[in-house]
Protein backbone atom coordinates (compact mmCIF):
# COMPACT_ATOMS: atom_id res chain seq x y z
CA UNK A 1 0.00 0.00 0.00
CA UNK A 2 1.22 3.24 -0.62
CA UNK A 3 1.48 6.31 2.40
CA UNK A 4 -0.06 9.14 2.84
CA UNK A 5 1.72 11.80 4.96
CA UNK A 6 -0.37 13.13 8.08
CA UNK A 7 0.57 16.84 7.45
CA UNK A 8 -3.12 18.15 8.14
CA UNK A 9 -2.70 15.93 11.81
CA UNK A 10 1.48 17.25 12.50
CA UNK A 11 1.20 20.64 11.60
CA UNK A 12 -2.41 20.65 14.37
CA UNK A 13 0.18 19.23 16.67
CA UNK A 14 2.72 21.30 16.29
CA UNK A 15 0.79 24.79 16.69
CA UNK A 16 -1.32 23.05 19.83
CA UNK A 17 0.99 20.41 21.40
CA UNK A 18 4.32 21.71 20.62
CA UNK A 19 3.35 25.82 20.31
CA UNK A 20 5.85 25.88 17.67
CA UNK A 21 4.95 29.73 17.47
CA UNK A 22 6.49 30.29 20.77
CA UNK A 23 9.98 28.61 19.88
CA UNK A 24 9.67 30.71 16.63
CA UNK A 25 9.67 33.89 18.72
CA UNK A 26 12.88 33.04 20.02
CA UNK A 27 16.33 34.23 17.84
CA UNK A 28 17.47 31.08 18.04
CA UNK A 29 14.73 29.77 15.78
CA UNK A 30 13.62 32.71 13.99
CA UNK A 31 13.79 30.83 10.79
CA UNK A 32 10.99 28.41 11.75
CA UNK A 33 8.33 30.80 10.40
CA UNK A 34 5.07 29.08 9.12
CA UNK A 35 6.06 28.75 5.64
CA UNK A 36 9.27 27.47 6.45
CA UNK A 37 7.37 24.96 8.69
CA UNK A 38 4.72 24.77 5.66
CA UNK A 39 7.19 23.55 3.94
CA UNK A 40 9.05 21.13 5.65
CA UNK A 41 6.05 19.12 6.32
CA UNK A 42 5.07 18.97 2.82
CA UNK A 43 7.96 18.36 1.37
CA UNK A 44 9.46 15.35 4.52
CA UNK A 45 6.03 13.95 3.84
CA UNK A 46 6.37 13.56 -0.01
CA UNK A 47 9.81 12.28 -0.23
CA UNK A 48 9.31 9.95 2.17
CA UNK A 49 6.32 8.64 0.35
CA UNK A 50 8.32 8.85 -3.37
CA UNK A 51 11.43 7.67 -2.06
CA UNK A 52 11.45 5.33 1.00
CA UNK A 53 7.91 4.05 1.08
CA UNK A 54 8.42 2.09 -2.48
CA UNK A 55 11.18 0.33 -0.80
CA UNK A 56 9.95 -1.27 2.20
CA UNK A 57 8.62 -4.61 0.97
CA UNK A 58 12.07 -5.21 -0.69
CA UNK A 59 13.77 -3.92 2.39
CA UNK A 60 11.44 -7.07 4.50
CA UNK A 61 12.05 -9.51 1.81
CA UNK A 62 15.60 -9.63 0.66
CA UNK A 63 16.62 -7.19 3.50
CA UNK A 64 20.15 -6.35 3.97
CA UNK A 65 22.98 -9.00 2.75
CA UNK A 66 26.24 -10.19 4.55
CA UNK A 67 29.17 -11.72 2.66
CA UNK A 68 32.44 -12.07 4.22
CA UNK A 69 32.40 -9.25 6.56
CA UNK A 70 30.54 -6.64 3.80
CA UNK A 71 26.90 -5.73 3.78
CA UNK A 72 25.05 -4.68 0.69
CA UNK A 73 21.56 -3.04 0.58
CA UNK A 74 19.08 -4.24 -1.45
CA UNK A 75 18.44 -2.71 -4.86
CA UNK A 76 17.86 1.05 -4.74
CA UNK A 77 18.33 1.69 -0.70
CA UNK A 78 21.74 3.37 -2.10
CA UNK A 79 19.71 5.96 -4.43
CA UNK A 80 17.37 6.76 -2.08
CA UNK A 81 19.59 7.60 0.73
CA UNK A 82 21.74 9.65 -1.37
CA UNK A 83 18.63 11.48 -2.44
CA UNK A 84 17.99 12.08 1.51
CA UNK A 85 21.77 13.42 1.77
CA UNK A 86 21.26 15.95 -1.24
CA UNK A 87 18.00 17.11 -0.40
CA UNK A 88 19.10 18.46 3.00
CA UNK A 89 17.17 16.25 5.94
CA UNK A 90 18.90 14.85 7.78
CA UNK A 91 20.38 18.65 8.69
CA UNK A 92 17.03 20.35 9.98
CA UNK A 93 17.81 20.88 13.60
CA UNK A 94 21.64 20.41 13.07
CA UNK A 95 24.25 23.36 14.26
CA UNK A 96 24.65 26.01 11.96
CA UNK A 97 28.29 26.03 12.41
CA UNK A 98 28.61 23.22 10.93
CA UNK A 99 26.26 23.21 8.11
CA UNK A 100 23.10 22.44 9.54
CA UNK A 101 19.78 24.63 9.46
CA UNK A 102 19.28 24.98 12.94
CA UNK A 103 15.39 24.77 13.33
CA UNK A 104 13.93 23.24 15.83
CA UNK A 105 14.20 19.72 17.09
CA UNK A 106 10.76 19.29 16.56
CA UNK A 107 10.76 19.42 12.99
CA UNK A 108 13.32 16.97 12.45
CA UNK A 109 10.55 15.29 14.49
CA UNK A 110 8.21 15.31 11.88
CA UNK A 111 10.58 14.44 9.09
CA UNK A 112 11.82 11.48 11.08
CA UNK A 113 8.30 9.80 11.36
CA UNK A 114 7.58 10.59 7.61
CA UNK A 115 10.68 8.46 7.02
CA UNK A 116 9.88 5.86 9.69
CA UNK A 117 6.39 5.78 8.74
CA UNK A 118 7.60 5.00 5.48
CA UNK A 119 10.08 2.57 5.55
CA UNK A 120 10.92 1.73 9.15
CA UNK A 121 13.58 -0.10 8.92
CA UNK A 122 15.87 1.72 6.18
CA UNK A 123 15.03 5.07 8.50
CA UNK A 124 16.89 3.67 11.22
CA UNK A 125 19.93 4.49 9.51
CA UNK A 126 19.00 8.17 10.05
CA UNK A 127 17.82 7.66 13.34
CA UNK A 128 20.89 7.26 15.50
CA UNK A 129 23.14 9.80 13.57
CA UNK A 130 21.03 12.47 15.26
CA UNK A 131 21.94 11.15 18.82
CA UNK A 132 25.94 11.34 17.55
CA UNK A 133 25.83 14.61 16.66
CA UNK A 134 24.56 15.49 20.10
CA UNK A 135 26.89 13.97 22.00
CA UNK A 136 29.86 15.22 20.16
CA UNK A 137 28.08 18.95 20.26
CA UNK A 138 27.62 18.46 24.17
CA UNK A 139 31.45 16.62 24.85
CA UNK A 140 33.63 16.50 21.68
CA UNK A 141 36.63 18.68 21.37
CA UNK A 142 36.61 21.33 18.75
CA UNK A 143 38.40 19.51 16.23
CA UNK A 144 36.63 16.70 16.86
CA UNK A 145 33.64 18.60 16.21
CA UNK A 146 34.95 20.46 13.02
CA UNK A 147 36.00 17.09 11.57
CA UNK A 148 33.27 14.86 12.10
CA UNK A 149 30.06 17.37 12.24
CA UNK A 150 29.41 18.79 9.01
CA UNK A 151 29.39 15.14 7.33
CA UNK A 152 27.02 13.72 10.02
CA UNK A 153 25.00 16.48 9.86
CA UNK A 154 24.84 16.16 5.68
CA UNK A 155 24.01 12.37 6.32
CA UNK A 156 27.42 11.98 3.89
CA UNK A 157 28.38 9.46 6.92
CA UNK A 158 26.27 7.77 9.29
CA UNK A 159 27.14 7.28 13.36
CA UNK A 160 26.24 4.50 15.24
CA UNK A 161 26.70 3.39 19.52
CA UNK A 162 28.44 0.52 20.74
CA UNK A 163 27.22 -0.67 23.95
CA UNK A 164 25.98 -3.81 23.99
CA UNK A 165 28.23 -6.91 24.74
CA UNK A 166 27.99 -10.16 24.78
CA UNK A 167 27.96 -10.59 28.26
CA UNK A 168 27.04 -7.29 28.61
CA UNK A 169 23.40 -6.27 27.40
CA UNK A 170 21.36 -4.01 30.30
CA UNK A 171 24.51 -4.46 32.22
CA UNK A 172 26.72 -2.10 30.67
CA UNK A 173 28.97 -2.20 33.40
CA UNK A 174 29.78 -5.48 32.14
CA UNK A 175 31.72 -4.52 29.19
CA UNK A 176 35.16 -5.94 28.45
CA UNK A 177 36.25 -3.84 25.06
CA UNK A 178 39.51 -2.19 26.09
CA UNK A 179 41.08 0.89 25.07
CA UNK A 180 45.00 1.24 25.36
CA UNK A 181 46.99 4.55 24.54
CA UNK A 182 48.33 4.26 20.62
CA UNK A 183 51.07 6.87 21.87
CA UNK A 184 50.05 9.17 19.12
CA UNK A 185 47.03 11.40 21.02
CA UNK A 186 44.82 7.81 19.60
CA UNK A 187 43.69 4.72 21.42
CA UNK A 188 44.05 1.49 20.63
CA UNK A 189 39.94 -0.07 20.79
CA UNK A 190 40.07 -3.81 21.16
CA UNK A 191 36.58 -5.89 22.07
CA UNK A 192 33.33 -7.00 20.36
CA UNK A 193 29.80 -5.19 20.27
CA UNK A 194 26.61 -6.86 19.48
CA UNK A 195 23.57 -5.52 18.08
CA UNK A 196 25.25 -2.46 15.85
CA UNK A 197 22.58 -0.71 14.01
CA UNK A 198 23.99 0.45 10.50
CA UNK A 199 27.07 -0.88 11.97
CA UNK A 200 28.25 -1.76 8.49
CA UNK A 201 26.48 -0.99 4.95
CA UNK A 202 27.24 0.42 1.56
CA UNK A 203 25.14 3.86 2.07
CA UNK A 204 28.04 5.84 3.05
CA UNK A 205 31.59 6.27 2.42
CA UNK A 206 32.43 6.26 6.07
CA UNK A 207 30.93 5.57 9.54
CA UNK A 208 31.34 6.64 12.62
CA UNK A 209 31.01 4.46 15.48
CA UNK A 210 30.51 5.89 19.18
CA UNK A 211 32.18 2.83 21.34
CA UNK A 212 31.94 2.58 24.59
CA UNK A 213 35.36 0.95 26.56
CA UNK A 214 37.75 0.78 29.30
CA UNK A 215 41.05 2.33 29.83
CA UNK A 216 43.72 0.55 31.54
CA UNK A 217 43.23 0.85 35.08
CA UNK A 218 40.14 2.16 34.96
CA UNK A 219 37.12 0.75 37.90
CA UNK A 220 34.75 -1.67 37.30
CA UNK A 221 31.53 -0.88 36.60
CA UNK A 222 30.17 2.09 34.49
CA UNK A 223 32.74 4.44 36.21
CA UNK A 224 35.59 2.99 35.00
CA UNK A 225 34.12 3.38 31.08
CA UNK A 226 35.15 5.85 28.55
CA UNK A 227 33.70 7.14 25.10
CA UNK A 228 35.80 6.80 21.81
CA UNK A 229 35.27 8.02 18.15
CA UNK A 230 35.87 4.95 16.28
CA UNK A 231 35.51 5.47 12.15
CA UNK A 232 35.64 2.71 9.85
CA UNK A 233 37.76 4.73 7.85
CA UNK A 234 40.62 6.66 9.18
CA UNK A 235 40.84 9.92 7.34
CA UNK A 236 43.83 11.34 5.05
CA UNK A 237 44.60 15.31 5.68
CA UNK A 238 42.34 16.51 3.58
CA UNK A 239 39.76 15.13 5.33
CA UNK A 240 38.90 11.99 3.24
CA UNK A 241 37.98 8.27 4.07
CA UNK A 242 41.79 7.00 4.28
CA UNK A 243 42.94 4.05 5.68
CA UNK A 244 40.61 0.72 7.24
CA UNK A 245 40.65 1.26 10.47
CA UNK A 246 40.58 -2.63 11.62
CA UNK A 247 36.53 -2.64 12.30
CA UNK A 248 34.98 -5.95 10.73
CA UNK A 249 31.52 -6.67 10.61
CA UNK A 250 31.61 -10.45 11.53
CA UNK A 251 28.12 -11.48 11.05
CA UNK A 252 24.33 -9.70 11.00
CA UNK A 253 21.42 -10.82 12.97
CA UNK A 254 18.15 -12.81 11.07
CA UNK A 255 15.65 -11.17 13.01
CA UNK A 256 11.69 -10.48 13.29
CA UNK A 257 11.76 -7.60 11.25
CA UNK A 258 13.37 -4.63 10.89
CA UNK A 259 15.13 -6.55 8.20
CA UNK A 260 16.27 -3.69 6.07
CA UNK A 261 18.69 -2.35 9.08
CA UNK A 262 21.22 -4.10 9.06
CA UNK A 263 22.10 -5.37 12.92
CA UNK A 264 25.72 -6.10 13.10
CA UNK A 265 27.98 -8.08 15.43
CA UNK A 266 31.34 -5.71 14.73
CA UNK A 267 34.91 -7.09 16.10
CA UNK A 268 37.49 -3.72 17.12
CA UNK A 269 40.94 -5.00 16.91
CA UNK A 270 41.86 -8.43 15.63
CA UNK A 271 45.13 -7.06 13.75
CA UNK A 272 45.70 -4.40 16.54
CA UNK A 273 45.40 -2.04 14.11
CA UNK A 274 42.35 -0.33 15.46
CA UNK A 275 42.33 3.02 16.55
CA UNK A 276 39.68 5.89 18.71
CA UNK A 277 39.89 9.31 19.83
CA UNK A 278 38.37 9.90 23.42
CA UNK A 279 35.00 11.86 23.61
CA UNK A 280 35.03 13.72 26.42
CA UNK A 281 37.04 12.97 29.87
CA UNK A 282 38.95 9.77 30.28
CA UNK A 283 35.94 8.09 32.54
CA UNK A 284 33.40 10.03 31.73
CA UNK A 285 31.79 7.92 29.03
CA UNK A 286 28.59 7.10 30.27
CA UNK A 287 27.81 10.59 30.90
CA UNK A 288 28.66 11.09 27.12
CA UNK A 289 26.88 8.55 26.17
CA UNK A 290 23.18 9.05 27.63
CA UNK A 291 23.25 12.12 25.17
CA UNK A 292 22.97 9.77 22.75
CA UNK A 293 20.84 7.17 24.14
CA UNK A 294 18.19 9.69 25.40
CA UNK A 295 18.09 11.22 21.49
CA UNK A 296 17.44 7.67 20.66
CA UNK A 297 14.70 6.86 23.33
CA UNK A 298 12.82 9.49 22.22
CA UNK A 299 13.15 8.55 18.21
CA UNK A 300 12.56 4.93 19.33
CA UNK A 301 9.21 6.31 21.10
CA UNK A 302 8.33 7.76 17.61
CA UNK A 303 8.56 4.82 15.88
CA UNK A 304 5.56 3.44 17.60
CA UNK A 305 3.73 6.23 16.29
CA UNK A 306 5.58 5.35 12.81
CA UNK A 307 3.61 1.72 13.18
CA UNK A 308 0.92 3.08 14.54
CA UNK A 309 0.03 5.63 11.60
CA UNK A 310 1.17 3.33 8.96
CA UNK A 311 -0.80 0.10 10.08
CA UNK A 312 -3.73 2.57 10.92
CA UNK A 313 -3.87 3.55 6.95
CA UNK A 314 -3.15 0.21 6.16
CA UNK A 315 -6.89 -1.08 8.07
CA UNK A 316 -8.69 1.93 6.94
CA UNK A 317 -7.96 1.27 3.85
CA UNK A 318 -8.49 -2.65 4.02
CA UNK A 319 -11.90 -1.86 5.68
CA UNK A 320 -13.05 0.08 3.44
CA UNK A 321 -12.77 -2.12 0.74
CA UNK A 322 -13.71 -5.72 1.97
CA UNK A 323 -17.15 -6.49 1.66
CA UNK A 324 -18.52 -9.35 4.17
CA UNK A 325 -22.58 -9.76 4.79
CA UNK A 326 -23.31 -7.20 2.44
CA UNK A 327 -21.60 -4.34 3.22
CA UNK A 328 -18.06 -3.01 3.83
CA UNK A 329 -16.85 -4.12 7.29
CA UNK A 330 -15.60 -1.03 7.80
CA UNK A 331 -19.74 -0.55 8.74
CA UNK A 332 -19.32 -3.32 11.60
CA UNK A 333 -19.45 -2.06 14.96
CA UNK A 334 -16.55 -3.91 15.99
CA UNK A 335 -14.89 -3.05 13.43
CA UNK A 336 -15.35 0.83 13.95
CA UNK A 337 -14.56 0.20 17.28
CA UNK A 338 -11.10 -0.99 16.28
CA UNK A 339 -10.37 2.27 13.98
CA UNK A 340 -12.05 4.31 16.20
CA UNK A 341 -9.03 3.22 18.82
CA UNK A 342 -6.31 3.09 16.49
CA UNK A 343 -7.03 6.44 15.47
CA UNK A 344 -7.31 7.81 19.38
CA UNK A 345 -4.10 5.52 20.17
CA UNK A 346 -2.30 7.20 17.14
CA UNK A 347 -2.99 11.07 17.53
CA UNK A 348 -2.31 10.49 21.27
CA UNK A 349 0.94 8.60 21.44
CA UNK A 350 1.75 11.12 18.53
CA UNK A 351 1.45 14.00 20.76
CA UNK A 352 2.99 12.84 23.54
CA UNK A 353 5.93 12.47 21.82
CA UNK A 354 6.00 15.79 20.17
CA UNK A 355 5.12 17.73 23.34
CA UNK A 356 8.42 15.61 24.54
CA UNK A 357 10.04 17.08 21.32
CA UNK A 358 8.98 20.76 22.21
CA UNK A 359 10.28 20.53 25.24
CA UNK A 360 13.95 19.38 23.89
CA UNK A 361 13.75 22.53 21.93
CA UNK A 362 12.74 24.64 24.89
CA UNK A 363 15.54 23.01 26.88
CA UNK A 364 18.32 24.00 24.00
CA UNK A 365 17.39 27.33 24.34
CA UNK A 366 18.32 27.67 27.94
CA UNK A 367 14.72 27.00 30.14
CA UNK A 368 16.04 24.55 32.72
CA UNK A 369 12.21 23.55 33.72
CA UNK A 370 11.96 22.48 30.26
CA UNK A 371 14.89 20.47 30.64
CA UNK A 372 13.77 18.61 34.22
CA UNK A 373 10.58 17.63 32.43
CA UNK A 374 11.94 16.38 29.74
CA UNK A 375 13.91 13.96 31.77
CA UNK A 376 10.65 13.00 33.25
CA UNK A 377 8.63 12.81 30.13
CA UNK A 378 11.43 10.10 28.23
CA UNK A 379 10.24 6.97 29.84
CA UNK A 380 6.91 7.55 29.12
CA UNK A 381 7.24 8.56 25.28
CA UNK A 382 9.61 5.30 25.01
CA UNK A 383 7.09 3.02 26.82
CA UNK A 384 4.19 3.75 26.17
CA UNK A 385 4.93 4.96 22.73
CA UNK A 386 6.20 1.88 21.38
CA UNK A 387 3.56 -0.38 23.31
CA UNK A 388 0.90 1.58 21.50
CA UNK A 389 2.66 1.08 18.82
CA UNK A 390 2.85 -2.79 18.90
CA UNK A 391 -1.26 -2.62 19.97
CA UNK A 392 -2.18 -0.54 17.14
CA UNK A 393 -0.26 -2.84 14.71
CA UNK A 394 -1.62 -5.79 16.16
CA UNK A 395 -5.32 -4.16 15.97
CA UNK A 396 -4.69 -3.77 11.61
CA UNK A 397 -3.56 -7.64 11.54
CA UNK A 398 -7.17 -8.48 13.56
CA UNK A 399 -8.97 -6.12 11.12
CA UNK A 400 -7.56 -8.02 8.13
CA UNK A 401 -8.38 -10.97 9.52
CA UNK A 402 -7.19 -14.13 7.78
CA UNK A 403 -5.06 -11.87 5.36
CA UNK A 404 -3.51 -10.10 8.21
CA UNK A 405 -1.85 -13.71 8.96
CA UNK A 406 -0.41 -13.85 4.87
CA UNK A 407 2.64 -11.92 4.24
CA UNK A 408 1.38 -10.60 1.23
CA UNK A 409 -0.85 -8.19 2.81
CA UNK A 410 1.71 -6.17 4.76
CA UNK A 411 0.02 -5.71 7.94
CA UNK A 412 2.29 -8.79 9.12
CA UNK A 413 5.35 -6.61 8.52
CA UNK A 414 4.45 -3.37 10.14
CA UNK A 415 3.69 -5.97 13.10
CA UNK A 416 6.98 -7.67 13.49
CA UNK A 417 8.87 -4.33 12.25
CA UNK A 418 7.69 -2.66 16.29
CA UNK A 419 7.83 -5.62 17.94
CA UNK A 420 11.78 -4.57 18.88
CA UNK A 421 10.88 -1.27 19.71
CA UNK A 422 9.69 -2.22 23.66
CA UNK A 423 13.34 -3.97 23.49
CA UNK A 424 16.36 -1.74 22.35
CA UNK A 425 17.41 1.65 23.24
CA UNK A 426 16.59 0.19 27.25
CA UNK A 427 13.68 -2.19 27.71
CA UNK A 428 10.62 -0.79 28.73
CA UNK A 429 10.85 -2.62 32.06
CA UNK A 430 14.11 -0.41 32.27
CA UNK A 431 12.31 2.78 31.32
CA UNK A 432 9.39 2.25 33.70
CA UNK A 433 12.32 1.30 36.89
CA UNK A 434 13.96 4.79 35.34
CA UNK A 435 10.94 6.77 35.95
CA UNK A 436 10.17 5.48 39.79
CA UNK A 437 13.80 5.27 40.90
CA UNK A 438 15.14 8.82 38.79
CA UNK A 439 12.61 10.62 37.83
CA UNK A 440 9.97 10.89 40.42
CA UNK A 441 12.04 11.81 43.09
CA UNK A 442 13.70 14.58 40.80
CA UNK A 443 13.95 18.00 42.99
CA UNK A 444 12.00 16.05 45.73
CA UNK A 445 8.79 15.33 43.62
CA UNK A 446 8.37 18.96 42.22
CA UNK A 447 9.46 18.07 38.43
CA UNK A 448 6.63 15.17 38.90
CA UNK A 449 4.49 17.53 40.72
CA UNK A 450 4.69 20.13 38.25
CA UNK A 451 3.39 18.21 35.74
CA UNK A 452 0.74 16.70 36.99
CA UNK A 453 -0.65 20.43 37.81
CA UNK A 454 -0.27 21.59 34.54
CA UNK A 455 -2.32 18.81 33.77
CA UNK A 456 -5.18 19.48 36.32
CA UNK A 457 -4.74 23.22 35.56
CA UNK A 458 -5.98 22.57 31.89
CA UNK A 459 -8.19 19.41 31.99
CA UNK A 460 -10.06 19.92 35.25
CA UNK A 461 -13.60 19.34 33.43
CA UNK A 462 -12.57 16.26 32.79
CA UNK A 463 -13.30 13.94 35.67
CA UNK A 464 -11.97 10.61 34.50
CA UNK A 465 -8.60 11.93 33.48
CA UNK A 466 -8.77 13.95 37.48
CA UNK A 467 -9.76 10.42 38.93
CA UNK A 468 -6.68 9.28 36.98
CA UNK A 469 -4.35 11.68 38.13
CA UNK A 470 -5.63 11.12 41.72
CA UNK A 471 -4.88 7.84 41.31
CA UNK A 472 -1.50 8.23 39.99
CA UNK A 473 -0.72 10.83 43.07
CA UNK A 474 -1.85 8.14 45.34
CA UNK A 475 0.55 5.48 43.67
CA UNK A 476 3.41 8.18 43.87
CA UNK A 477 2.88 8.91 47.42
CA UNK A 478 3.37 5.69 48.52
CA UNK A 479 6.54 5.09 46.11
CA UNK A 480 8.43 7.65 47.36
CA UNK A 481 6.92 7.17 51.05
CA UNK A 482 8.64 4.19 53.45
CA UNK A 483 5.98 1.83 53.08
CA UNK A 484 6.81 1.12 49.87
CA UNK A 485 10.21 -1.65 49.54
CA UNK A 486 12.51 -1.09 46.70
CA UNK A 487 11.51 -4.51 45.10
CA UNK A 488 7.67 -3.30 45.56
CA UNK A 489 8.54 0.25 43.52
CA UNK A 490 10.08 -1.92 40.94
CA UNK A 491 6.85 -4.47 40.79
CA UNK A 492 4.97 -1.43 40.25
CA UNK A 493 6.55 0.89 37.83
CA UNK A 494 5.58 -0.66 34.82
CA UNK A 495 1.59 0.18 35.56
CA UNK A 496 2.32 3.72 37.04
CA UNK A 497 4.35 4.33 33.70
CA UNK A 498 1.12 3.85 31.58
CA UNK A 499 -0.71 5.73 34.27
CA UNK A 500 1.10 8.63 34.09
CA UNK A 501 1.56 8.68 30.19
CA UNK A 502 -2.42 8.41 29.64
CA UNK A 503 -2.59 11.32 31.87
CA UNK A 504 -0.51 13.56 29.61
CA UNK A 505 -1.68 12.26 26.36
CA UNK A 506 -4.97 12.47 27.69
CA UNK A 507 -4.27 16.15 28.62
CA UNK A 508 -2.67 17.07 25.41
CA UNK A 509 -5.72 15.36 23.39
CA UNK A 510 -8.12 17.31 25.55
CA UNK A 511 -6.65 20.41 24.65
CA UNK A 512 -6.70 19.40 21.39
CA UNK A 513 -10.05 18.14 21.14
CA UNK A 514 -11.14 21.98 22.39
CA UNK A 515 -9.04 23.78 19.72
CA UNK A 516 -10.45 21.45 16.65
CA UNK A 517 -14.25 22.47 18.11
CA UNK A 518 -13.53 26.02 17.81
CA UNK A 519 -10.65 26.98 15.21
CA UNK A 520 -9.95 23.84 13.03
CA UNK A 521 -11.00 25.41 9.36
CA UNK A 522 -11.93 21.67 8.34
CA UNK A 523 -14.89 20.05 9.69
CA UNK A 524 -13.69 16.50 8.70
CA UNK A 525 -10.90 17.25 10.28
CA UNK A 526 -12.41 18.40 13.33
CA UNK A 527 -15.04 16.25 14.19
CA UNK A 528 -12.20 13.46 13.62
CA UNK A 529 -10.15 14.74 16.08
CA UNK A 530 -12.89 15.00 19.07
CA UNK A 531 -14.22 11.94 18.08
CA UNK A 532 -10.12 10.57 18.63
CA UNK A 533 -10.03 12.49 21.89
CA UNK A 534 -13.64 11.56 23.05
CA UNK A 535 -12.45 7.86 22.61
CA UNK A 536 -9.20 8.16 24.45
CA UNK A 537 -11.23 10.18 27.37
CA UNK A 538 -13.59 8.08 27.96
CA UNK A 539 -12.02 4.60 26.93
CA UNK A 540 -8.22 4.53 27.45
CA UNK A 541 -8.06 6.75 30.45
CA UNK A 542 -10.32 4.40 32.56
CA UNK A 543 -8.31 1.70 31.69
CA UNK A 544 -5.03 3.23 33.15
CA UNK A 545 -6.94 4.31 35.85
CA UNK A 546 -7.48 0.40 36.58
CA UNK A 547 -3.59 -0.47 36.22
CA UNK A 548 -4.06 1.62 40.48
CA UNK A 549 -4.11 -1.61 41.84
CA UNK A 550 -1.72 -3.25 39.75
CA UNK A 551 1.01 -0.19 40.70
CA UNK A 552 -0.03 -1.28 44.91
CA UNK A 553 0.48 -4.59 44.56
CA UNK A 554 4.33 -4.90 45.85
CA UNK A 555 6.18 -7.39 44.68
CA UNK A 556 5.66 -10.11 47.53
CA UNK A 557 3.01 -12.30 45.51
CA UNK A 558 6.06 -12.43 42.69
CA UNK A 559 7.90 -14.31 45.05
CA UNK A 560 5.69 -16.63 46.40
CA UNK A 561 7.32 -19.33 44.34
CA UNK A 562 11.42 -19.82 44.54
CA UNK A 563 12.70 -19.74 40.79
CA UNK A 564 12.57 -23.39 40.47
CA UNK A 565 9.15 -24.06 41.10
CA UNK A 566 8.41 -21.09 39.15
CA UNK A 567 10.47 -22.42 35.58
CA UNK A 568 9.27 -26.15 36.54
Amino acid sequence: MTYTPPVAEQRFVLDHVVRIQELAAHPGFADATPDTVDAILEGAGAFAAGEYAPLNRIGDTVGARWRDGVVTMPEGYRAAYRAFVDSGWGSINGPVAFGGQGLPYALATVVMEDLGTANMGFSLINMLTPGAIEALVAHGSPEQQATWLPKLISGEWNGTMNLTEPQAGSDVGALRTSATPAGDGSWRIKGQKIYITFGEHDLTDNIVHLVLARTPGAPAGTKGISLFLVPKYRLNADGTPGAFNDVRCVSIEHKLGINASPTCTLSFGDNDDCHGWLIGAEMAGMRAMFTMMNNARLNVGLQGVQIAERATQQALGYARDRVQLGQPIIEHPDVRRMLVRMRALTQAARALVYYAAGQADRAHLGDDAARARLDLLTPLAKTWGTDIGCEVASLGVQIHGGMGFVEETGAAQHYRDIRIAPIYEGTNGIQAADLVNRKLPMAGGEVFASLVADIRAEAGDEAGLMALVDGIESVARWMLGNEASVEDRLAGSYPLTTMLSVATAGWLMARQARIAATEASDPGFAALKQVAARYFLDHVVPEAAGLEAAARGGAALFYQLDAETLAA
